[in-house]
C-alpha cells in the first residue's frame, strides 16, 4: 500500500507511548476549533484572518471576501462538527461512504465534483507524481481500507490513512483535507486528540508531502508527523 523503511518507522513508533483520554480528546477538538478551521483554511491559501473566522464561525456575516473563500471556512467549520458527530456516536468507520461524505462537506461546491470519487484524471503541481487511473480508484480503496483496518496502533494508522488518501488523490479536489479529517476521526476515536498542522509550518509541511510524492516513500513523512504530532500536544496530558 506504502512504502516505507520498516526498521526506522517501527524504532521512531516505539519510542512514543500515548495516555487516551476520549473525554479529553473531544473537548480537545472542540476547544480548538477556530485554531483548526483558521490553520486548515489557512494551508489552503485561504485570506480569512483568526478573528474573521471566529466572527463567521459565531454566525456573524464579515464583508471584504469572496465567495468561495467563505464558503471553505464554514465548509471546514461544517466537516469538523460532523466528525466529531461520528466519534461521539462511535460511528466512524474508514469505508468509502465515510471518505465520500466528509468530501462533500469539505469540497462542497468547491470541486468539479464533490461527495464522490472522480471521474478523470488529476494532477499535483509541483511534483511529477501522476496519481492513479480514476477507473482503478475503487479497488485501490477497498484493498487500502481492508489493510489500513487490520492497523491496531491508531496513531501509526492515522498517518497512514492521511498518506495513503493524499497520494491516491480519491477525489477531484479536497483530497488532502479530507484525509487529515479521516486520520483524526481514527486519533480521537481512539482517545487521542486531533492532528492540527499550523499554517506557519506549511513550508516545511508542503516539503515534505512534495518528496513524499516524488518518491512515494512515506518514510520522512511518518516521522515528521509522529514527531510534528509529540510536540503540538506536549503537556496536555496524552503522553506517556
Amino acid at each position: 500500500m506504502l512504502t516505507y523503511d520498516t526498521a526506522h518507522v517501527d524504532k521512531v513508533r516505539q519510542a512514543i507511548s500515548f495516555i487516551p483520554n476520549m473525554e479529553r480528546a473531544l473537548f480537545m477538538a472542540e476547544k480548538m476549533r477556530v485554531d483548526f478551521v483558521y490553520n486548515t483554511a489557512a494551508l489552503e491559501g485561504n485570506p480569512y484572518t483568526y478573528p474573521e473566522i471566529k466572527t463567521l464561525i459565531e454566525g456573524i456575516t464579515v464583508g471584504g471576501h469572496r465567495i468561495s473563500d467563505t464558503e471553505q471556512v464554514l465548509n471546514l467549520n461544517r466537516a469538523l462538527s460532523h466528525v466529531i458527530d461520528l466519534v461521539k456516536s462511535g460511528k466512524f468507520e474508514l469505508n468509502k461512504e465515510t471518505a465520500c461524505t466528509i468530501q462533500g462537506i469539505v469540497a462542497n461546491r468547491e470541486s468539479l465534483t464533490w461527495g464522490e470519487f472522480r471521474d478523470g484524471q488529476v494532477f499535483i503541481g509541483g511534483t511529477n507524481y501522476l496519481p492513479p487511473r480514476a477507473s482503478d480508484l475503487d479497488i485501490i480503496f477497498e484493498q487500502g481500507a481492508k489493510l489500513l483496518n487490520t492497523i491496531d496502533d491508531p496513531t501509526f494508522k492515522a498517518w497512514l490513512i492521511f498518506l495513503w488518501g493524499s497520494l491516491n488523490q480519491f477525489f477531484y479536489d479536497g483530497n488532502k483535507r479530507t484525509s487529515r479529517f479521516l486520520a483524526n476521526a481514527t486519533l480521537m476515536s481512539a482517545g487521542l486528540p486531533p492532528l492540527m498542522i499550523l499554517a506557519k509550518d506549511q513550508l516545511k509541511y508542503n516539503e515534505v508531502m512534495t518528496r513524499f510524492y516524488d518518491n512515494q516513500d512515506a518514510t520522512e513523512a511518518l516521522e515528521w508527523l509522529y514527531s510534528y504530532y509529540v510536540e503540538r500536544i506536549a503537556g496536555f496530558g496524552f503522553k506517556a
